[in-house]
């Protein structure tokens, strides 16, 4: 049992958390709750630690043994440590712990493999600041059916906690790339077929007049800013979302939602016209 705050691996974990810079340079990052740790995937898990009180829950712990059984099918030899009570509350994350958390190694994806998709759907953010927003948007993703995320490089991280536990999941399974170049990164996905819309409040035409069935990808930006100018004029089209009352735009991961369900409504019932 791991007692101190002082021990390297606790010491590690807690820069993990804290740290984009150290996340990037081990190529891990830490994830917590009985939910995200179920749907993890196997292969990426690298450490799983549990506190005191879940090592006595029957129904919680034989989970915990089920994937480290999944983890030694594939060759993926995973070591559970107990925490005591005291230091999990210590170094998690949440205001009321479930008692287990573990690091995994961070997925890698290439422009390219997004682009494989012959009719994707894609979500390009610029510098969007909020975790809570990020996760949101992988969330809302996922259920409408987008094939990735392109992100600039000044985006917030994806594997913040908070980001983490926005996604409920979704991070295992939304492909995403963080872009050292978004402009280059917009004019590829045009080259390859794909049209780009910008969300902007100036926009020349309202986001569901336009057909999303061919390869599509919106762009949102800065929640406090919006898209940089030069970002915008690269879309092949500009869409606004209307607004009643004295609201003047919409918080960045419901705008999103709306034009990536807007995409999934037009996509279903051309299929079933078809």
């Amino acid at each position: 049992m791991i007692t101190s705050i002082a021990n390297k691996r606790m010491k590690n974990i807690i820069l993990l958390m804290q740290k984009s810079r150290e996340r990037k340079k081990q190529g891990l990052y830490v994830i917590e709750g009985m939910r995200l740790f179920k749907e993890a995937p196997p292969e990426c898990i690298q450490e799983i630690y549990i506190s005191e009180d879940l090592r006595q829950d029957r129904e919680n712990y034989e989970q915990v043994t089920a994937k480290v059984f999944q983890c030694i099918n594939i060759q993926n030899r995973v070591k559970v440590d107990v925490l005591t009570n005291v230091l999990f509350k210590k170094i998690s994350d949440t205001q009321t712990p479930q008692g287990i958390l573990c690091v995994l190694k961070m997925p890698q994806y290439e422009e390219e493999d997004l682009l494989s998709d012959e009719n994707g759907l894609y979500m390009i953010l610029e510098d969007i600041q909020d975790p809570g927003n990020l996760g949101t948007i992988f969330r809302t993703g996922e259920g409408a059916g987008i094939t990735g995320v392109i992100m600039s490089g000044q985006t917030v991280d994806i594997f913040n906690p908070k980001a983490i536990r926005a996604t409920m999941g979704s991070i295992y399974r939304v492909p995403f790339v963080y872009s050292e170049d978004l402009h280059e990164s917009i004019y590829h996905m045009q080259k390859n077929g794909v049209r780009v819309f910008a969300a902007h409040l100036k926009g020349s035409s309202v986001y569901d007049e336009n057909n999303y069935c061919r390869p599509t990808a919106f762009l949102i930006g800065n929640e406090g800013n919006g898209l940089k100018e030069e970002t915008a004029a690269l879309a092949d089209g500009a869409i606004r979302i209307p607004m009643e009352g004295q609201v003047e735009s919409l918080n960045a991961s419901i705008a999103a939602s709306l034009l990536m369900y807007e995409c999934a409504r037009q996509r279903r019932n051309d299929r079933s016209r078809a």
